[in-house]
């Protein structure tokens, strides 16, 4: 175990890459606690489809921000943001290193950027939610390019539950959505963000390994559980990877192995999001999750990156 440092380690990066492993090591090595950033895993009960690390695997090394939403709780990145950055803080504080990991994109973004979330209108949000649950995706994203035609083009056609935030953002607001887009600059705390990832190809025999995986350890079941505590009603919950498909093979959409090969297929679509999102950050520094000196290689980074700002400091 090393003294920790004075500064936070975020590891970020495309599914399946190995990041929870590389975070482990890195908080045994520093005396740290981990503050988990995968949306999904903050859910109570949502264990085998996002593939959270047990209370055995943890090491006992102390976890934030796991469990601890119910799945008719709806997750947003500015409720996240303000729990998050207390753990960090309060890590900080204990005179520990926090060890933050994940692949939740915009959560990334708000955890370490400065981004000011515009307040809510529950009539203009109900307004919008009620023009998707009617009318469906299509007319809420010719609504959005009505209003702003470029966060029409940023955001995916098929994901209503931003175009509604978008078009309340500019109803309220009366600019463009992309004005409450966060400041980029030097990370707060000046975290070191390293970011995991591996060749194309392993990758994608890792996403198929781990999903067959899932499928049989019991998805279905847990899927079932989970239908009973609400998952149905939870706006956030049941279109997570792997939960909404097993949820259609349950409804008798299609059979169980299409619904694993949609569950794959849909997470190595999401990694492609997630590396094309995570490469556009010049702050991030790469590894590769197969190097079998992962850990060193990591360290070096980290311990450059701190010498490099104490020197800045002087």
């Amino acid at each position: 175990m090393s003294e920790p440092i004075r500064m936070p380690v975020a590891v970020v990066g495309p599914t399946a890459t190995g990041k929870s492993d590389l975070a482990l090591d890195l908080a045994e090595h520093f005396d740290g606690e981990i503050v988990n950033i995968d949306a999904m895993q903050l859910y109570r009960g949502m264990d085998v489809g996002t593939a959270k690390l047990t209370p055995a695997e943890r090491r006992g090394i102390p976890h934030h921000q796991l469990d601890v939403l119910d799945v008719t709780e709806t997750a947003t990145v500015a409720a996240y943001q303000s729990a998050a950055r207390a753990d960090v803080e309060a890590i900080l504080a204990r005179g520990r290193t926090p060890v933050i990991v994940g692949g939740s994109m915009m959560y990334v973004q708000a955890l370490l950027d400065d981004w000011d979330f515009p307040a809510t209108d529950p009539g203009v949000r109900a307004k919008w939610e009620t023009l998707l649950a009617e009318r469906g995706v299509v007319v809420v994203h010719e609504a959005l390019r009505a209003a702003d035609p470029v966060a029409a083009d940023t955001i995916l056609p098929t994901d209503g539950r931003r175009m509604v935030r978008a078009l309340e953002v500019v109803e309220i607001t009366g600019r463009p959505f992309a004005a409450s887009a966060p400041q980029i600059g030097e990370p707060r705390w000046g975290t070191v963000i390293l970011g995991v990832d591996r060749d194309t190809t392993a990758l994608d025999a890792r996403i198929e390994l781990r999903t067959a995986g899932m499928f049989t350890s019991g998805l279905v079941d847990e899927v079932r559980t989970l239908i009973a505590r609400g998952l149905r009603e939870g706006q956030t919950a049941r279109r997570a990877i792997g939960y909404a498909q097993v949820l259609d093979y349950l409804d008798n959409e299609y059979d169980l192995n299409e619904a694993q090969e949609r569950t794959f297929i849909g997470t190595r679509r999401y990694v492609r999001r997630q590396r094309s999102w995570f490469r556009r950050d010049k702050r991030v520094r790469w590894v590769d999750g197969a190097d079998p000196e992962l850990l060193a290689t990591a360290l070096t980074l980290i311990h450059s990156s701190t010498t490099r700002d104490e020197q800045e400091v002087r």
